[in-house]
């Protein structure tokens, strides 16, 4: 009865996840060009959301940094599109700070593969990095939110403060071509869409492949009690910095498909309220349900989306109502929600079977 059940269970779930896929591959059958590049960000967004939902909902540390992770990932991709704008020339803000080189390391970022992994993996290597520093010497809680934060500043204030190379406060911007197509067509943004959707299936069947293995299952007793994994034999600095690592390269990912919707990155993107934002969306969504992150971030951007565009003078304020609705009313998300519908579902069924149980006993 249990297997039943179970498979029942799995079986729903993937009618819904499918249900889900089929609806956004639609959505620009039915949604304009403006609200399609809308959406392909919030799905951008979801990326982080999932990430972020790995490290902190399911193995308990809460960083919020992974701003930077996000603009790194922009600032590769940018970089790279900068590059094929200028047509080999020196990017225009370079040449306004009276640069008359290339630097080094600007140059790798003329190939679209370097520009790709790169995206990735220098998110995935500064986590990897902070992670090694703060988890071997068992710095947790408030005091690793406390150092990412430091990181925040920290590149915000460099990438800020080296103009010639990173555009400064305004950033990388001032490009329009990817492959030879225009970032600003129809049918490019289009097409860029379904990318975006389909690494967003992507990214959350990595996660949930993650979270379902043995891995997984370590990652969740860490959360719930690191010292006992420690004492059975486990080394949980090992698993939370690939988690960590894992998370940051994700955002990465987000970032570099934000860069090519928005056509901008700039340092602001990568400061604390971005951050702090990020992890809302989980919080908003269900802290430890990857459905519950992408629902977060999407509903949540959208709805900010929304209030702006009605309510341009007092759109914070309704922004906050959502919040204390959040916190107060539902503190498992709006996956908890879901979960608490369906036990009470489940609830009077069981009700409903044990009354007719009584009414008409088995002979």
């Amino acid at each position: 009865m249990l297997l039943r059940t179970l498979s029942s269970r799995r079986l729903w779930l993937l009618a819904i996840y499918a249900a889900l896929a089929v609806v956004l591959f639609c959505a620009p059958l039915v949604l304009s060009d403006f609200r399609l590049n809308l959406l392909a960000k919030f799905l951008a967004y979801a990326i982080v959301a999932l990430g972020l939902d790995l490290i902190w909902g399911y193995t308990g540390i809460l960083s919020l940094g992974h701003g930077v992770f996000f603009g790194l990932g922009g600032y590769a991709m940018a970089m790279y599109l900068k590059l094929e704008a200028s047509g080999g020339k020196l990017p225009d803000f370079m040449d306004w700070s009276g640069l008359t080189a290339l630097p080094w390391f600007w140059k790798p970022f003329g190939s679209i593969g370097f520009a790709l992994a790169a995206g990735i993996l220098l998110p995935a290597l500064l986590a990897l990095v902070l992670g090694y520093v703060t988890f071997r010497n068992r710095i947790r809680g408030v005091y690793f939110t406390i150092l990412t934060q430091a990181l925040v500043i920290i590149t915000v204030t460099l990438f800020v403060g080296q103009q010639a190379y990173t555009g400064g406060t305004n950033g990388v911007t001032g490009y329009s071509k990817l492959f030879g197509y225009s970032l600003a067509s129809p049918d490019t943004k289009r097409w860029l869409y379904f990318v975006t959707v389909a690494v967003l299936i992507g990214a959350f069947l990595l996660c949930r492949f993650i979270v379902k293995s043995r891995f997984g299952k370590v990652l969740r007793a860490i959360r719930d009690g690191e010292n006992r994994v420690r004492f059975i034999g486990y080394n949980p600095a090992i698993y939370q910095m690939v988690a960590f690592a894992i998370s940051a390269g994700l955002a990465g990912v987000a970032g570099m498909l934000f860069v090519l919707h928005v056509g901008i990155i700039s340092p602001s993107m990568m400061g604390i309220v971005p951050s702090i934002e990020m992890v809302l969306w989980v919080a908003i969504g269900g802290r430890g349900t990857l459905g519950g992150a992408v629902l977060g971030a999407v509903l949540l951007n959208s709805a900010k989306s929304t209030f702006s565009e009605s309510y341009p003078e007092m759109w914070t304020l309704f922004l906050g109502a959502l919040f204390v609705v959040v916190v107060v009313f539902l503190p498992k998300g709006a996956a908890g929600l879901f979960g608490s519908l369906k036990g009470f579902v489940r609830r009077g069924k069981e009700s409903d079977e044990r009354a007719n149980g009584v009414r008409n006993p088995a002979v």
